[in-house]
């Protein structure tokens, strides 16, 4: 159904064109899955972006090659040629999904654009059809989801929002660049069943570019190792698991993280709390009605109290809106909040934005959405900076070498400061999030995701980049990942959530290898393990009822956790 050959991308330098993909060629056939494989910026997307023809012209251009999808040459198609053919013959589900929908649309406008664009509906029909499409990804409350903008949902049901326009006109090929990245494991385990079951009911043919290695042993029939542009190894899924034959190939499966297999944290004396939240609550009003009064209430986070002390990790694990990253906004004062917040023993509650100056000093975030996160008209070096220039720390040559040795600490080169967020891979753009966090040398890092959208070798570079700076400077983390076996490297306590509160917390090994609560043995049920011989597990149903939603003066029925020993507490 699609066929590469010899394909080479050249893009646009002070120093001359450059190639970023150099000769690569590859079949996909009905009904088969290929997965592209490889580090950041080893040309896997921009792969994705030429077959579709959206490579950013003049600065990028196809310098050879052929890219057919079945006997039509997509290479010579102008944009009237492609734009017959994306939705309809060949779809993509994009990696950010923030920066691919449109803020000013609604998700049903969003979806109603694709269907009407291509025939596959009339306008009377568009709504139904919208929300059969957020009905089949699984999307909780979608008749809900519908009427809500891009900035109203998480990034897990931005995500699945993605797909839906994907698969909104039953392609022929489905180009997916990290469509599980954002999604935690039991929504990913939904989505991969949801591509397998299109595979098998429309013979849909995937091309799927991802760097967890669980989802490649899952999903893939054959594997293509890219690395610098260049194929490095191409084989079917159990051959290249099981007898590897480049020295690359093998140094990526030994990076991978395997659920079960991480040595025990050391032993640590942890020193004085630093953040203690108590009855952390975070509501958020829904108004209507004729005089636009407020009726009921989303209860995001509901009275959730947890310490951290120097030195120390807590991960917060949960399915997607289930209030994680809600609860790192709120330690930064970014969302309205009720309870009690003390960072370093100073309340912040009731701060305006000149108090909370100094605190957030101490207490910076990772956030989940890199591409989203990134200022794109400012150069990434003066982002990197611009915390230091806010906070009047250092100026001007000292404020260069800092940023530099910034950009060398999470695996950049420093010549890379005068480039656009845009001129970067989805990996790239969360290592300079994560140099603009630590710019201030904080106390507290709150974590979103902040490991999620990189390569496996990346990602353990950059988890022995942040144990080091713990294990030097004392640094406390709030860990936010759906990622159980990074938790399982990095975590010393871990807190899981379900619809807003916690149902279960305690020391790692007691949560991950003993877990008492049937929603935290759900969620570890579902990690892919990258081994393709395992038989899939039966998948278990997720939560259909989605963040709370009570009419005014209700709330949740508060869950009481039970001491089960040793610091580790469930959910009766």
């Amino acid at each position: 159904m699609l066929t590469v050959r010899d394909l080479s991308v050249q893009v646009a330098t002070p120093s001359g064109a450059k190639t970023v993909l150099d000769g690569l060629s590859f079949d996909l056939k009905r009904g088969e899955t290929l997965c592209l494989a490889g580090e950041s910026g080893s040309g896997k997307s921009m792969t994705a972006l030429a077959i579709m023809g959206l490579l950013p012209e003049p600065m990028c251009r196809i310098a050879g090659g052929s890219v057919k999808l079945g006997d039509l040459e997509l290479t010579t198609l102008g944009p009237r040629g492609y734009r017959d053919i994306r939705s309809v013959r060949v779809a993509m589900i994009f990696q950010e999904p923030m920066t691919s929908l449109n803020p000013l649309m609604t998700v049903q406008d969003q979806l109603a654009e694709v269907l009407l664009e291509h025939g596959a509906c009339n306008r009377g029909e568009a709504p139904a059809r919208a929300l059969k499409l957020l009905q089949d990804v699984q999307l909780t409350e979608p008749e809900r989801r519908l009427k809500q903008y891009p900035h109203e949902l998480s990034g897990g049901m931005r995500q699945r929002v993605m797909i839906a326009m994907a698969l909104a006109c039953d392609p022929e090929v489905l180009i997916a660049d990290e469509p599980t990245t954002a999604l935690d494991v039991t929504v990913q385990a939904e989505i991969l069943d949801l591509i397998r079951a299109l595979q098998k009911d429309h013979g849909t043919a995937v091309l799927m570019i991802t760097h967890d290695m669980g989802v490649v042993a899952e999903m893939a029939d054959r594997v293509v190792i890219l690395r610098h542009g260049q194929e490095v190894e191409s084989a079917p899924v159990r051959d290249l698991f099981a007898a590897p034959q480049s020295d690359y190939a093998r140094e990526l499966l030994a990076a991978v993280p395997r659920l079960g297999t991480a040595p025990p944290r050391p032993e640590m004396e942890k020193g004085a709390p630093v953040l203690e939240v108590s009855d952390l609550s975070v509501r958020f009003d829904m108004r209507g009605g004729i005089l636009n009064r407020v009726q009921a209430r989303v209860h995001a986070v509901e009275q959730v109290s947890f310490t951290v002390r120097a030195g120390e990790t807590l991960a917060l694990v949960g399915e997607s809106g289930c209030g994680k990253s809600t609860i790192g906004k709120a330690l930064l004062g970014l969302v309205p909040w009720q309870g009690s917040i003390s960072v370093l023993g100073q309340q912040t509650h009731g701060m305006g934005p000149g108090a909370l100056k100094p605190v957030r000093r101490d207490i910076q975030m990772v956030f989940q959405d890199p591409g989203a996160s990134l200022d794109a008209r400012m150069t990434v070096g003066e982002q990197v900076a611009e915390p230091l220039v806010i906070h009047g720390l250092s100026s001007g040559s000292e404020m260069s070498d800092r940023t530099a040795e910034l950009f060398r600490r999470v695996g950049l080169s420093p010549d890379m400061m005068q480039r656009y967020p845009h001129e970067f891979s989805g990996g790239q753009r969360q290592r300079i999030n994560i140099a603009r966090a630590l710019s201030l040398s904080p106390k507290i890092l709150v974590a979103d995701e902040s490991v999620s959208a990189l390569d496996v070798s990346v990602q353990a570079q950059i988890l022995e980049l942040l144990q080091s700076l713990q294990d030097e400077d004392g640094l406390a983390f709030l860990f936010i990942s759906h990622d159980m076996a990074v938790i399982e490297q990095v975590a010393d306590r871990v807190m899981v959530m379900r619809l807003g509160q916690v149902v279960e917390e305690g020391v790692r090994d007691a949560v991950l290898h003993s877990p008492r609560h049937p929603y935290t043995r759900r969620l570890l049920s579902a990690v892919p393990v990258p081994d393709p011989t395992r038989p899939l597990p039966e998948r278990q149903a997720g939560d259909a009822s989605g963040t709370p939603v009570l009419p005014v003066g209700q709330s949740p029925e508060k869950l009481i956790l039970r001491d089960l020993g040793a610091g580790h507490r469930a959910a009766v």
